[in-house]
């Protein structure tokens, strides 16, 4: 498919504050050569993300988080999810380092290899927001289960360690229900044996 022309006509900041929304009046090229009729659009930015789901691969263990997310919030099961390891991407940060970073800040794990699962969009219909997903490698032994997270950044995440097989009960049981974590124990699931051979 050839990339398609964009009009933008106007764009303005509808709000400002820890995220942005963005309004557009937009036209767009259609399949057939035309240009759409105007619409309006609004895209929330947020930045760019990394996830990284910590494995280890001697003992067959992943590292999760639980915490409460504010999207979950009318979720009949509970607004605290579980989850994997993940940050935003700060100015001049590559994705790489903030997997690292963020896995001691917010699970106390050092990532000793990290494997490129994938980049996708979030949710494309209305956020530019992008995650950069990894498998790391990690020594289950060293990591202690507990609360961790940076109190100046409101975190209270509940760290545990599962073995693959638990995992793959609480995945399959849809206990684990956002994107980032399905697509990594996904991945875990077709490149195990290979990652652990490697790894090993």
């Amino acid at each position: 498919m050839e990339k398609c022309n964009i009009e933008i006509i106007e764009k303005n900041v509808a709000y400002q504050g820890f995220f942005r929304l963005e309004k557009y009046r937009l036209r767009h090229s259609l399949f057939d050569g035309e240009m759409s009729d105007e619409m309006s659009r609004e895209l929330f930015e947020r930045g760019h993300a990394v996830a990284v789901l910590p494995y280890d691969p001697v003992l067959d263990e992943v590292v999760l988080l639980e915490q409460f997310r504010i999207g979950a919030i009318d979720d009949p099961e509970g607004a605290w999810l579980t989850e994997i390891v993940a940050g935003m991407i700060d100015n001049g940060e590559t994705a790489e380092e903030v997997a690292k970073r963020e896995a001691i800040e917010e699970a106390g794990c050092e990532i000793l290899e990290l494997a490129h699962i994938c980049n996708y969009y979030v949710s494309p219909g209305g956020t530019s927001e992008t995650i950069a997903l990894y498998c790391g490698k990690v020594n289950a032994n060293k990591v202690t289960e507990g609360v961790y997270g940076l109190d100046e950044e409101n975190e209270d995440i509940r760290v545990f360690k599962s073995s693959y097989q638990q995992l793959l009960t609480c995945f399959e049981s849809g206990k684990i229900n956002s994107a980032a974590p399905i697509i990594a124990i996904q991945w875990l699931m077709m490149n195990r044996e290979k990652i652990r051979k490697a790894w090993r």
